[in-house]
């Protein structure tokens, strides 16, 4: 980073002894250290940050570009469907027969062919009786 050498850094040792002294050139030592991996800390969390903002662009560009991908495949498909059906539509009008001019007779009541359920039961009735009951 700062290119510093082995001989450089044993010069400043060698300077910041005769200048600090050797009584508190540990405390300083200590300090320096600690301050250097303040730094350091400090570094690193802008670094991942910056690094979190540029990943965060990156997937909000990708889901920009499905949502795209997305609404044109719908587009497509409803397009396809509103199609097939116009076409199903016009073979429907096609295949439907004339109506027939002739006279219509109106369509028989469905209930007229069942019999009643009350005659079926008076005649499952007669049916269970004895014989001694039928006499009477």
């Amino acid at each position: 980073m700062f290119d510093i050498g082995f001989s450089e850094l044993l010069v400043i040792a060698v300077v910041a002894l005769i200048v600090i002294g050797p009584e508190r050139l540990p405390k300083v030592a200590r300090t320096l250290g600690h301050l250097f991996g303040r730094m350091q800390r400090y570094v690193n969390d802008v670094k991942a940050d910056i690094t979190r903002e540029m990943e965060l662009e990156e997937l909000k560009k990708f889901r920009s570009s499905m949502e795209d991908a997305a609404r044109s495949m719908q587009d497509t498909v409803t397009s396809g469907v509103s199609e097939t059906e116009g076409e199903l539509n016009q073979l429907a009008q096609e295949a439907r027969p004339a109506p027939d001019p002739g006279p219509e007779s109106p369509p028989a009541p469905a209930d007229a062919a069942r019999p009643d359920s009350r005659q079926l039961d008076l005649a499952l009735d007669t049916n269970r009786q004895t014989p001694a009951q039928k006499q009477v």
